[in-house]
Order: structure tokens, then sequence, then C-alpha cells
């Protein structure tokens, strides 16, 4: 009887501290091994304005021109995750990026460095898919930038989530822009 009731405990606390993500994934951002900030920057908003109709679902629905600098010595590569915390059923991902040279101190509006990777946002896609909040609401969409120490090495497609695993326990730096939009 004690050996089961000790099984069952066990049981227990693994279940408890397992978590209960819809994927099993590790949603939280990686954190960097140092305490360096890459600044994360767009012309066409600023950080916490409003991000324009262009880059939205409702406009032109393409990426937002980016700047970035302070990325440490030793980076291999940026990596850049775009995510609606506000989203109804949980954080909602907009764009998976990877593998950027760091030797580019931005992107154009639309494009990625020759040689970046792109993965699979939450519609579906491979790519950017821009701001499309619910009518009537408001929501925050956070650009996320991370520096790696590493090449990813990750399958076309990849999550936000195999991102973030990849990054964890080599990430330099990171930082962030956040803009808004409202339909």
């Amino acid at each position: 009887m004690r050996r089961r009731l000790v099984i069952v405990a066990v049981a227990a606390a693994v279940g408890l501290f397992s978590g209960c993500g819809d994927d099993g994934g590790d949603a939280s951002a990686p954190a960097p091994s140092a305490a360096r900030r890459i600044t994360v920057s767009s012309p066409a908003f600023a950080d916490g304005g409003t991000i324009p109709r262009r880059y939205t679902c409702d406009g032109g629905n393409v990426s937002p021109p980016l700047a970035f600098s302070g990325p440490p010595s030793g980076t291999k590569g940026l990596a850049v995750l775009v995510e609606d915390p506000d989203a109804p059923h949980g954080t909602f991902t907009h764009w998976v990026v990877w593998n950027a040279s760091p030797a580019h101190g931005g992107w154009p509006a639309g494009q990625v460095p020759p040689g970046t990777a792109e993965g699979r946002n939450g519609f579906k896609k491979n790519g950017y898919s821009g701001p499309c909040p619910p009518r009537g609401q408001r929501h925050h969409y956070v650009f996320s930038a991370y520096a790696a120490d590493r090449t990813l090495h990750l399958a076309s497609g990849a999550s936000a989530d195999a991102v973030k695993r990849a990054l964890s326990g080599h990430t330099l730096a990171s930082g962030r822009l956040t803009g808004r939009y409202g339909r």
C-alpha cells in the first residue's frame, strides 16, 4: 500500500508541474544569458504607437520596416517574433523569423535579409500576417528580437515555440517594440 501511495504522489507532482499549454510547448520567452539589450524600432510607428494600416490585414499585409541596434559581438543571427498577447484564446503569433544576419541594421517593409528563415504563424502560413484583431477591439503587437550565439537549425515552418526552445540558453541580448492596432 505504501509503494502505491508513493507512485500516486509522484505522478500527481509531475502532472502539477508539467503545465497545460495548447501545444505542450514552452511559450515563455528565452531569457538572455546576459543583461544586454537590443533596440528595436520602426520608422513606421513609435513604441506604443499605432501600427499603420498598410502593415495589417486591412491594408497591404506587409511586414513593417524594422531597425535593430546593439546586437553584441558574438551574435550569429537574429530571431524576431511578432505576437498578439491580447488574442481571445491566448498569445497569437503573426511572424516567426530566425537566422537573420546581424550585419543588417534594419529591414525594409515587406522584406527580410537573404538567408533568413521564416516559420509558421498562427494563420498556418509561413511568413508575416499582419495585425487583424476582431472588430471593435484594439490589440497590442509585440515585436521581440533575440540575438543568438549560434545558428538555429530548425525545420522550415518552425513554430514560435520551437524558436523559443532553440534560443533557450543561447540568447545574448533581446529587445522589443510594441505597436497597437484596432478595427
